[in-house]
């Protein structure tokens, strides 16, 4: 079992699940579809379901367990995550001091697929539905932080999954700002400089920035003509189904603003961009300007080959992602001054708390805040 890629004849994508002799699995091929087009999910979410179902239906095949009833085994699953590597035939590799194979977020993310699969599948009738009881028992709110439990003073009861591995807490990794500048120096072209500063300046994610139009882009400091009220240089993230698989998480459209770097990329980027006449027809603003096929629009991947290449030009000691230099961003707002709220507006989370990830304030930003508690008198009077 493995996750394919599927395009439909009317241009639309998502991934689905096929066996040895590519024959779909119609469960999964349902549940996935129902994602992408009956719940609004990105391509890139069913495809990180295809691959946890897959992984499931796996540990099924190699274990000889059903896999509609297999969830009363969900424990072993667990361990045959942690310690199978990939291409091992499910062949569980222990032993002492055997290292895991994925990490507890990793598996805790596989599992939130597979409950998905199995509920779509008990509601569908394809599984019995006892299964429930194997994914969830009944919890109340008084686990839940104070501050997510409401006005309301009633005990409120709900679902809470069985099975979840604890998560070590580990800060978000992001792009120093050394490391965003070696990437930037080391640019053979406007297109990959701009391309630096809109993940690391901007905070956009790869597939807000592939899926950018020219149209997107309001570069002047009173942008009525374009019936825009946002003023000064800015653009707008839209999530759309576009032909080169980009994709904006978020469903609301927002205005990001830009600074004078950035602008400027912009300029000299479309400079370079006339200069390639298979791009004038294409709308969108980053496209293939130097490999086949010229003039069409770059693929969220390229962005990935991009960083991999900038940082062996680079010399880093670590490969740096597009997502670290947004993650970098984050914390740039942060260490700045700027709230949770304007974070959180400028990422295009819709909540407060899920920008709360990619703050990592820096030790000197700790020692200052420690340095604003005033000493009182009487302390330092007693240490002369």
């Amino acid at each position: 079992m493995r996750a394919f890629p599927v395009r439909m004849p009317s241009g639309g994508r998502y991934w689905t699940v096929i066996d040895e002799v590519y024959e779909v699995e119609p469960i999964a091929d349902r549940y996935l579809r129902e994602l992408r087009f009956g719940r609004d999910r990105a391509e890139s979410t069913t495809k990180a379901y295809a691959q946890s179902v897959s992984l499931y239906l796996r540990w099924c095949a190699s274990t000889d367990r059903e896999w509609r009833t297999a969830a009363r085994h969900f424990g072993l699953f667990m361990v045959w995550l942690k310690y199978t590597p990939a291409g091992t035939g499910g062949r569980v590799v222990m032993g002492p001091g055997a290292e895991p194979v994925r990490k507890e977020s990793r598996i805790n993310k596989i599992l939130v697929a597979t409950r998905g699969f199995l509920m779509f599948a008990v509601a569908a009738r394809e599984a019995p539905a006892w299964v429930m009881e194997q994914l969830y028992e009944i919890g109340d709110n008084r686990d839940l932080p104070f501050a997510a439990q409401g006005e309301s003073s009633q005990l409120q009861y709900r679902l809470r999954a069985r099975h979840r591995l604890h998560e070590p807490e580990t800060a978000v990794d992001r792009a120093t700002d050394a490391e965003i500048v070696a990437l930037f120096r080391v640019c053979h072209s406007a297109r990959d400089r701009l391309i630096v500063l809109l993940l690391t300046r901007a905070g956009l994610r790869r597939g807000e920035a592939t899926g950018l139009r020219r149209s997107d882009l309001h570069l002047l400091p009173d942008n009525t003509i374009h019936d825009c009220p946002v003023e000064g240089a800015h653009l707008h993230v839209v999530r759309r189904d576009n032909p080169n698989g980009a994709w904006a998480k978020s469903r609301n459209a927002r205005a990001v603003p830009l600074d004078f770097l950035t602008v400027r990329a912009i300029d000299l980027y479309l400079l370079q961009r006339e200069q390639q006449p298979a791009a004038t027809e294409c709308d969108f603003l980053l496209v293939n300007l130097f490999r086949a096929p010229l003039g069409a629009p770059m693929t969220p991947d390229a962005l990935n080959e991009l960083f991999e290449s900038l940082c062996r030009r680079a010399q880093l000691t670590r490969s740096v992602s597009p997502h670290q230099g947004r993650h970098g961003f984050a914390s740039n707002l942060a260490d700045s001054g700027a709230v949770l709220d304007e974070i959180q507006a400028l990422l295009g989370h819709a909540s407060p708390s899920s920008a709360e990830p990619y703050l990592h304030p820096s030790q000197a930003r700790l020692r200052a805040a420690i340095e604003r508690v005033p000493s009182p008198r009487e302390l330092t009077e007693g240490l002369q």
